[in-house]
């Protein structure tokens, strides 16, 4: 976790720092056509060097590798593509390399045309335990302008590399992919009050997995999704610790699920996520923006499992959040002045965590434009008075911050779901 937090002084987001330079966030969602369209399957192999001995692969459940060559002595050049276009400029990348004999290359990574490299290298040896690349091994090139935001991205990157017989994995971020996901699934319902459940396929036939936690005849009911965007990793991993969390053994988790039922869908987007994309699922759409009209299999799904759930329950879900990753903390919420099953949840919850969390100052960015639905959070308020909210989760936030955000957020919902509902 240390690296991670010296990554994070690095790349200029300390703490103290985010806060005074506060991300502005998107602008408006705009409404796009959501029917599916072709995507570009990557070819999946190994790239071998026999001059130099040395070998890059792609063939891997979440690999990005869309061709490589040698330019001159030991310096390589990678190009990342993406599933198609027009798309989100958040080029995601993974691969390994490894060489007969230990020696150290550069690779320059290069994306298409205008879009700007995101994403700080991890490196792995086992694929599991991810490191950040030391600093002195990473360069910038064509850097924007800007000192903060995602106008101060670069075009393209220099790393360098420790190679030899042992496999090197690099990636954009660390690497959670279906099977991560349901390797995880299966840690959660060793519980007896947990389980699992498939409540559709995605486009290449993927379940898409389901958790209930607590009575699945319980009236009272929230939604959690995360992945929707395949490389947006550190929204998962806030995810996680929120979920572990109501999932505990905990005096306050216990008396929680005696009063409420937590669904949660920790990977909306399998074929994207295994694919390696960058932003879309398999029918080549951005999920996010198919909450109004579901042409996709992943977001008809959830639209399903939550009508079918308000029959056989007579219930209601109180809250849904939404987790993702972007360039820094922000949470999108419903306009305070927009009233849902329990009002005030969120803005309450939000100036908590304010106040639990030192010198954290919970980036909000509320919105009252709620149809068309499109987004998520907008489907959870307009069609089931959820207190619902997006949060983007920073890419290069320290993991030992967001699990403990994940921790504090979900004990405080818990109190004030519990206090509001008695």
């Amino acid at each position: 976790m240390k690296n991670f937090i010296v990554l994070f002084l690095i790349l200029g987001f300390s703490l103290v720092t985010a806060q005074a330079q506060k991300f502005q966030g998107q602008g408006p969602v705009e409404i796009v056509p959501t029917a599916s369209k072709p995507i570009q399957k990557q070819w999946k192999g190994n790239y071998s060097f026999d001059d130099e001995n040395l070998t890059f692969s792609n063939d891997f459940q979440g690999a990005r590798l869309n061709g490589i060559i040698h330019d001159e002595d030991d310096t390589y050049t990678a190009l990342i593509t993406s599933e198609n276009t027009p798309i989100n400029s958040s080029p995601w990348y993974a691969f390994i390399v490894w060489s007969k004999e230990k020696k150290q290359i550069n690779l320059i990574l290069t994306y298409q045309e205008s879009v700007k490299h995101r994403y700080y290298p991890k490196l792995s040896h086992d694929g599991i335990n991810w490191m950040p690349l030391d600093s002195i091994n990473y360069t910038e090139y064509d850097k924007g302008t800007k000192d903060f935001d995602p106008d101060s991205r670069p075009l393209k990157v220099k790393i360098k590399l420790e190679v030899g017989p042992d496999t090197l994995w690099v990636a954009g971020q660390e690497l959670h992919t279906s099977k991560h996901v349901n390797n995880w699934i299966n840690t959660q319902v060793q519980q007896s009050y947990i389980a699992q459940k498939s409540i559709g396929k995605s486009v290449e036939g993927r379940d898409l997995k389901l958790l209930t936690i607590g009575k699945e005849t319980g009236k009272n009911m929230l939604i959690v999704i995360s992945r929707q965007h395949p490389p947006e990793v550190t929204g998962y991993l806030a995810m996680k610790s929120f979920v572990e969390t109501i999932g505990s053994d905990s005096k306050l988790a216990k008396r929680f699920r005696r009063k409420f039922t937590t669904y949660v869908v920790p990977l909306m987007n399998p074929d994207g996520v295994d694919n390696g994309h960058w932003r879309h699922n398999a029918g080549g759409i951005d999920l996010n923006r198919d909450w109004a009209n579901f042409n996709q299999p992943e977001t008809q799904a959830v639209r399903t499992f939550m009508e079918n759930k308000i029959k056989e329950t007579n219930g209601k879900f109180y809250f849904g959040i939404d987790f993702h990753s972007t360039w820094d903390d922000i949470y999108y919420t419903v306009d305070e002045k927009l009233e849902g099953n329990m009002p005030n949840l969120v803005p309450d919850w939000l100036k908590k965590i304010k106040e639990t969390i030192d010198q954290y100052d919970p980036n909000i960015s509320p919105s009252d434009k709620m149809e068309p639905t499109i987004i998520s959070r907008n489907y959870f308020f307009v069609n089931y008075g959820a207190e619902a909210l997006v949060f983007e989760i920073g890419d290069n936030t320290p993991r030992d911050f967001l699990i403990k955000k994940g921790e504090i957020s979900a004990n405080i919902l818990m109190e004030m779901m519990l206090d509001r509902l008695d």
